[in-house]
């Protein structure tokens, strides 16, 4: 009787919890809990090697430009070229992350209350993927433009990721238009490398971003404002 009575109080003290959180409560709370993560998120990523020196989110090469890294010894120089496009595409991300932030703030929409209870009692990255789910391309489309005036900032060595991207495909291009590269079954690379390293790019920023709502979940000191705290405070019950 005890423990039925113990297991009751329990569940009473739930239900009061999630009725005392209204709709406007979790869904401000929830958009906090974004604001303050990609926040977080953009500004790891903008930082020195926030992309090119943090092996999950560091971007390589694209797949199609494969053969280009498996036949780079061909290239006079190609080591060297191949490393500087890399570390360049990487420097071009973190330059555009400044601008994720708010990027993402403007692009939250409207939660309904399944949502947001949804979300809330979710899984601990279920703010992320409704984000994702909702707003991947609207986020595109403002990224892009940010990435392609990165890509063609001067980044490494006074020259530009899309400089640096053209000399490595130009010249790869030249050996697989020649006659010895259509007898090896060489191809041309066209790569859009905007969209590429867009898409990239965005792909390391949810990543960070699930980690912050992982830590305003489960940690108490990162629900640095009294709506965090009140609206996450409740899953500790």
């Amino acid at each position: 009787m005890v423990t039925g009575c113990s297991q009751l109080t329990q569940v009473l003290s739930t239900v009061q919890t999630t009725e005392a959180l209204t709709e406007a409560d979790v869904i401000n709370g929830l958009k906090e809990a974004l604001k303050v993560g990609a926040t977080n998120a953009a500004g790891r990523l903008s930082a020195t090697n926030g992309y090119y020196g943090d092996l999950t989110v560091k971007i390589p090469l694209p797949d199609e430009a494969k053969v280009i890294v498996d036949n780079i010894s061909k290239i006079p120089g190609g080591d060297k070229l191949m490393e500087d496009v890399v570390l360049s595409i990487n420097r071009s991300a973190e330059d555009a992350a400044r601008e994720v932030a708010p990027i993402f703030v403007n692009s939250v929409m409207e939660m309904t209350v399944t949502d947001a209870f949804g979300i809330l009692r979710g899984a601990d990255n279920a703010a992320t993927l409704y984000l994702r789910g909702t707003t991947y391309d609207d986020l595109y489309n403002l990224y892009k433009p940010k990435i392609g005036l990165s890509t063609r900032k001067e980044m490494v060595a006074g020259i530009s990721a899309q400089e640096s991207w053209t000399a490595l495909t130009d010249k790869w291009n030249l050996l697989a238009n020649s006659v010895a590269g259509r007898i090896a079954g060489f191809k041309p690379v066209k790569t859009d490398l905007d969209d590429f390293l867009t898409r990239k790019a965005l792909d390391g920023v949810f990543l960070k971003l699930e980690g912050e709502e992982l830590k305003i979940r489960k940690d108490v000191s990162a629900r640095v404002t009294p709506i965090l705290q009140r609206v996450f405070g409740s899953l500790d019950k």
